[in-house]
């Protein structure tokens, strides 16, 4: 079916992420992923009788964070509230959550669309409140709960319907896992859920006001699967409205392995869960002061420091959207800048020629974060400047990297233990290029027989004479002179 032609769908995203809190939300146990199963809880987490929760101060600082870096209203008065439900793995039977009073409103998301354009993504509502159980199903006929994860604080973060394709989903998406690492209030990692994302799917005619019913995709951790799940799921609505059916409103899981969405409840609303203000816990209030001391801690937003990149070093964009995806790689380029003795377009296109080549090419094949690159960025700036100031050459600079690599000496260190120091002497080059056009007579009278392609071979069997280490702009400077005045 073709969804850009008769039908467009409507797309709401709400995404929660775990925030990066040493304790749970309201009480002191610890919030460490992996922990033995049952090991961090209390009286509070299982919802002891007579217990009292006390909100933690800092899952406040972190959710008003989000709420200015997204451009949200902050309230000054916010309220808790329960939302009553049953299942396993939720001893309270009740989620505390935020209702009709939530903290932060009215913000929006920047993206980009795939004609290069840029959209804003309206955030209805930013919220907090806390994770319920896991539980594991993967047994012969029991199902194990374990309730760790009671407790933990999550920020929910709920979009406007104004989603229109899963590629703008997966864009959205991505720059709201961008902007929470970057604020360092969550590590936004889908696959041990960190960061989990539902979405809301509606199909409508073209030109209709009105929007559809719409399906909620669950289970989805990780990027490629909400675009696909939501692929799917627009493509099922179509084909269930041309074929004279209607959509039912209900929950569906994503089966990332057989590539479907299978029903697992009717959707509820909200009066199904009985919401009603917490007794327990008093109301959130945020003056002015909090609000402006929480701004001053803001740090520069992946979409200005991409903008940057590009006004300031003048590098492509796709290098900056590319060096600004994830905050300590946008550190680890201007730790590089900052350790080049020559600072100039050319320099910094270097840097960044170096890094999303050769160091992403270490970190995808080792499985390793740029904080853990055993080359730091000081290094890697010297060795720019050696290639930069003629020292070494591109091809010796790439021996040298891989050496820092394995030693993690520094650049200069290597280049004098292993003798690679480039040559620049012209006279050495010279008499080399001499001895390469005397044996290769025949391709000389190629190349002034209009072969122009034939340089290239004059260029590589000068290095290969000069071990590699002959610098490469005095060998073609003095073949062309030489090739130029070539007298048989």
């Amino acid at each position: 079916m073709d969804v850009d032609g008769k039908y467009e769908p409507v797309i709401g995203l709400e995404v929660h992420a775990q925030l990066l809190t040493k304790s749970k939300a309201f009480c002191g146990c610890s919030t460490n992923f992996g922990d033995e199963p049952n090991s961090n809880v209390c009286p509070i987490c299982l919802g002891m009788p007579g217990v009292l929760p006390v909100l933690n101060a800092r899952v406040v600082e972190f959710v008003v964070k989000m709420g200015l870096a997204t451009g949200c209203t902050i309230a000054p008065r916010s309220v808790f509230a329960r939302k009553n439900y049953f299942y396993p793995d939720l001893p309270k039977g009740y989620q505390i959550s935020q209702y009709d009073e939530p903290i932060c409103a009215n913000g929006f998301v920047e993206i980009e669309t795939k004609e290069g354009k840029r959209k804003r993504i309206g955030i209805t509502r930013i919220h907090m409140e806390e994770d319920a159980g896991k539980s594991i199903h993967d047994v012969e006929s029991d199902t194990l709960v374990d309730v760790n994860r009671c407790g933990v604080p999550l920020i929910e973060i709920v979009s406007e319907p104004e989603i229109r394709s899963p590629q703008e989903a997966y864009q959205y998406l991505h720059q709201i896992r961008q902007i929470v690492t970057y604020l360092e209030i969550c590590d936004g990692n889908m696959e041990e859920g960190s960061l989990r994302c539902d979405a809301n799917v509606s199909v409508r005619l073209k030109g209709e006001s009105r929007l559809g019913t719409k399906t909620e995709l669950k289970n989805m951790n990780s990027f490629r699967f909400v675009e696909k799940a939501i692929e799917y799921e627009i493509k099922r609505q179509i084909e269930l409205i041309e074929e004279g059916g209607s959509v039912v409103q209900e929950t569906l899981l994503w089966d990332s392995e057989r590539g479907v969405a299978v029903p697992m409840r009717s959707k509820e609303e909200a009066h199904d869960y009985r919401y009603f203000p917490d007794p327990d816990l008093v109301p959130v209030l945020v003056n002015e002061e909090w609000i402006t001391k929480v701004k001053a801690m803001l740090p520069e937003l992946p979409a200005q420091r991409r903008d940057r990149f590009v006004e300031t070093y003048k590098i492509p964009k796709y290098d900056a959207d590319v060096l600004s995806t994830e905050k300590p790689l946008a550190d680890f380029f201007e730790g590089v800048i900052t350790s080049l003795a020559t600072k100039n377009e050319e320099t910094y296109k270097l840097a960044s020629n170096w890094i999303m080549t050769d160091v992403l090419r270490v970190l995808k094949e080792d499985k390793i974060a740029v904080e853990n690159f055993p080359v730091p960025p000081a290094y890697l700036g010297s060795m720019i400047n050696l290639i930069v100031d003629g020292t070494i050459s591109g091809k010796i600079a790439k021996e040298v990297f891989e050496e820092m690599i394995k030693t993690k000496e520094s650049p200069r260190a290597i280049v004098e233990r292993k003798g690679l120091v480039q040559v620049s002497d012209e006279g050495a080059i010279e008499q080399a290029v001499d001895g390469i056009l005397a044996a290769n007579k025949g391709q000389v009278e190629s190349y002034l027989g209009g072969k122009q392609q034939v340089f290239g071979f004059f260029v590589g069997e000068t290095m290969k004479a000069m071990k590699g280490k002959a610098n490469p702009k005095i060998v073609n400077e003095i073949l062309k002179r030489k090739l130029a005045g070539y007298q048989p």
